[in-house]
């Protein structure tokens, strides 16, 4: 036997046993059932486990009736609630599952995972833009310095608006999704500034507001709050402070209103 009919006859043998029968002088009586004879109302006391009778005219139909219908409504709200929530999980269940194994990002489309190659970033010192370093993390160089992806845009072109998407970390940190800023055939990930004497690292990124949702260990998925704009955006895994991004771009040719049905 289900779950969804253990509930549902619970809930219906709970109803049963719990009527109330309200009398015109705002009292009630906890009833399992009652019917009327006559100018006689007979019920089954729930408190005293008996049979008993009352005159009609005490009986407050209207309001029985009323609250009775309601918490029949309420029950079964409650049962197709649960049922939802079950099959919900099931489906999730079923999902996580068919997430790959290795490390990474996968966009889910079309009822499928398509893996999202990682991008390579570079650390570009803004005194004469050299780069310091494409790996992280960064050498200790006081003063400003970006984070930078080659190309104006990105290969992966995403036509949902609020795409969704499974992460597979590969360690113990962060993750987000940010939008990027296209300059001059790069793309800024995020702009670092390190502190003279205390070499403190403050990062500064244009971060989404997201939904995460733990699936496993080390499994997340992550989708926007709200739709995307067009334009350039990536998935990060990160230590805050340490500038050891990393990225998995992709752009958003649709935009506000443009996600397909699913």
């Amino acid at each position: 036997m289900t779950r969804i009919v253990i509930l549902f006859l619970l809930a219906v043998s709970a109803f049963a046993q719990t009527q109330r029968l309200y009398l015109k002088d705002g009292t009630f009586q906890l009833v399992r059932e009652y019917s009327v004879e006559g100018d006689r109302v007979r019920y089954y006391s729930t408190e005293r486990g008996e049979w008993e009778e009352i005159p009609k005219e005490m009986v407050d139909f209207d309001r029985s009736k009323k609250e009775n219908g309601e918490r029949q409504a309420a029950i079964e709200a409650d049962i197709k609630a649960q049922a939802e929530e079950d099959a919900a999980v099931r489906a999730a269940a079923k999902e996580t599952e068919l997430v790959p194994a290795e490390p990474g990002a996968y966009w889910i489309h079309n009822d499928k995972f398509e893996p999202m190659k990682m991008a390579d970033s570079k650390v570009v010192n803004n005194k004469g833009r050299n780069i310091l370093k494409v790996l992280s993390p960064i050498p200790l160089v006081p003063g400003k310095s970006t984070v930078e992806l080659d190309g104006a845009a990105s290969t992966m072109r995403i036509s949902d608006a609020r795409p969704e998407f499974y992460f597979r970390l590969s360690d113990i940190q962060a993750l987000a999704i940010i939008k990027l800023t296209p300059k001059k055939g790069i793309r800024l990930v995020e702009n670092v500034s390190i502190m003279p004497v205390t070499d403190e690292m403050m990062e500064d990124r244009q971060i989404i507001p997201t939904f995460k949702k733990s699936t496993g260990e080390l499994l997340f998925k992550i989708w926007p709050e709200k739709d995307l704009e067009p334009g350039e955006y990536a998935l990060i895994q990160y230590e805050e402070g340490k500038v050891n991004l990393q990225v998995w771009d992709f752009a958003i040719t649709g935009g506000a209103g443009s996600r397909p049905a699913k």
